[in-house]
């Protein structure tokens, strides 16, 4: 062969590597990438305990949260706006069976709640029910007739859920995948005091008490305050 046309083949070939080797180099880095990220798949379920209840218990006292008697102080509760409808969306939805007027909840547990849901919806694409809220000590008590495995309604473990700051997310439904996200996403809340986490099987949810840290009040704007030099400036104009 002519060495110039050999340089040519030569050259041709080696055009058609470096083509080709992009696209090779593309689906080896993708076959390295897993389908589900593997970030929290670690994290073993949030378990509940005999010491959390009371924790519980003690920071809704301390949030300044009593235990609501009866559907009267409950209805009384959201007409102060000091309990506010469980703030459902296309990625927030609640359970259909639960009372309307139990469909509510306190306001940083609203703001926890769109917060989580968000979050949530931005990474599945799809939304998380809330099956439980607000409860009264009356509707408390005729759970535990029914349900042996109901918190009390009274004592250092009595169900969170009487404050109003308690919610319930479904596990139902949620892919082993999600479950993986929500022990990841909760965990830093409830390390950094601003909730606790029971993860029920029974029940099979996420039973969280949110506490007021979680989205304090805003405080008062202070009027701004004025140097001399200003104040004598706008006597002046």
């Amino acid at each position: 062969m002519h060495p110039s046309v050999a340089q040519a083949a030569g050259h041709h070939a080696d055009s058609r590597r470096h083509r080709t080797a992009p696209a090779t180099e593309r689906a080896s880095v993708r076959a390295t990438i897993p389908s589900e990220p593997l970030i929290n798949m670690h994290l073993a379920p949030l378990a509940g305990s005999h010491e959390s209840l009371v924790r519980q218990n003690e920071r809704t006292e301390a949030d300044g949260l009593a235990r609501i008697e009866d559907d009267a102080q409950l209805n009384e509760l959201r007409r102060e706006r000091a309990l506010v409808p469980v703030p459902v969306s296309a990625s927030l939805r609640i359970n259909e069976g639960l009372p309307l007027n139990r469909r509510y909840c306190r306001p940083w547990t609203a703001k926890f709640l769109a917060d989580l849901a968000r979050a949530h919806y931005a990474r599945f694409r799809r939304s998380v029910q809330v099956n439980s809220a607000v409860r009264t000590v009356e509707y408390q008590r005729r759970l535990i007739e029914v349900n042996g495995n109901a918190a009390p309604a009274e004592g250092d473990i009595a169900s969170p859920h009487l404050s109003g700051a308690t919610i319930d997310i479904a596990k139902k439904g949620l892919s082993m995948s999600e479950i993986a996200w929500m022990r990841g996403y909760l965990l830093p809340l409830q390390m950094t005091g601003k909730l606790d986490v029971e993860e029920e099987f029974y029940q099979s949810c996420f039973h969280i008490t949110v506490y007021k840290s979680y989205a304090p009040p805003a405080q008062p704007k202070t009027p701004p305050r004025h140097s001399s030099a200003a104040l004598l400036a706008a006597r002046v104009r």
